[in-house]
């Protein structure tokens, strides 16, 4: 299907991006790299007057270090944060992650920014944001603000992205020398995770000294298992320390029921795949 008439505009600055957004208001989408919108348009879902393009702001490309924190801008590929060597010393999360996301063509397309402003709490990039605490900066007519991750996902595909702002940049805390695992389960290759989990742990002579873990598809929007958290911390990386823990990972949770499984079958999954996170990510 071929999308409804739309003006296309190409802002090669925030602030032009704002200014454009400001104008047009609620006629107006803006689009990253087009991996969620455009099947949007084509089937016809939402019919924009005007679609902004973020694509033309090289301000908002690249991964670059700030203290004990990266920053990574919103228009930064998945492909280019998967192989981005500072990701993978201070952020392995991430780039477990990453890699299981959808396919190599999306990863080239698709833009970190972009995936998660869309919110989708099947997305893989939702749960380790949460793990490894990040922040996002966000641009808005009155300046920039920065929002913790545990504010950031505001229910099923809303975010705290309020209107006419963008989102910048990603601030992800370093978390070098942790152990990290993203564990999926799919039924085919590539599909959106039934559930999925995000284990970020840091080690000390065997005892769990940190752990931050996140659920993907196990609520409205992406969630911390804090009570697996708080069950880890101080206990030995073992198997049965950590199958303790994990029993609890569906703890304030609200999984939802559709064609790819009932809520109790994903309660159950979120305990078998935070098992395995976790002690893939100890290196138990």
């Amino acid at each position: 299907m071929i999308p409804t008439q739309f003006e296309y505009l190409a802002p090669t600055s925030v602030e032009d991006a704002l200014a454009a957004l400001a104008q047009h208001g609620d006629e107006a989408k803006v689009i990253a790299g087009g991996q969620s919108l455009l099947p949007v348009l084509r089937m016809r879902l939402n019919a924009p007057e005007v679609v902004i393009d973020l694509g033309g702001i090289e301000g908002l490309r690249g991964v670059r270090e700030d203290g004990d924190a990266l920053v990574i801008g919103a228009m930064t590929t998945h492909h280019a944060v998967l192989h981005d060597p500072l990701v993978g010393q201070h952020a392995a999360l991430l780039v477990k992650a990453e890699h299981q996301l959808a396919d190599a063509q999306i990863r080239h397309r698709g833009t970190i920014g972009g995936a998660l402003a869309h919110a989708d709490p099947a997305g893989d990039l939702g749960a380790p944001s949460l793990a490894l605490g990040a922040e996002f900066v966000i641009a808005g007519p009155g300046g920039t603000r920065t929002v913790a991750a545990d504010d950031f996902f505001v229910d099923l595909f809303e975010t705290a992205i309020a209107e006419g702002e963008l989102l910048t940049e990603i601030r992800v805390p370093k978390h070098t020398g942790w152990g990290a695992h993203y564990e999926k389960f799919v039924r085919v290759a590539h599909q959106w995770p039934i559930v999925a989990v995000a284990a970020a742990v840091r080690v000390e002579g065997g005892t769990i000294a940190e752990a931050r873990v996140g659920l993907t598809n196990m609520g409205s929007t992406p969630l911390r298992a804090r009570a697996v958290e708080e069950a880890l911390v101080g206990q030995p990386a073992t198997e049965d320390a950590v199958a303790t823990a994990a029993a609890r990972a569906a703890e304030g949770t609200n999984p939802p029921s559709d064609l790819n499984g009932a809520a109790d079958y994903r309660t159950h999954l979120a305990k078998v795949l935070t098992r395995r996170a976790v002690l893939a990510a100890a290196g138990a």
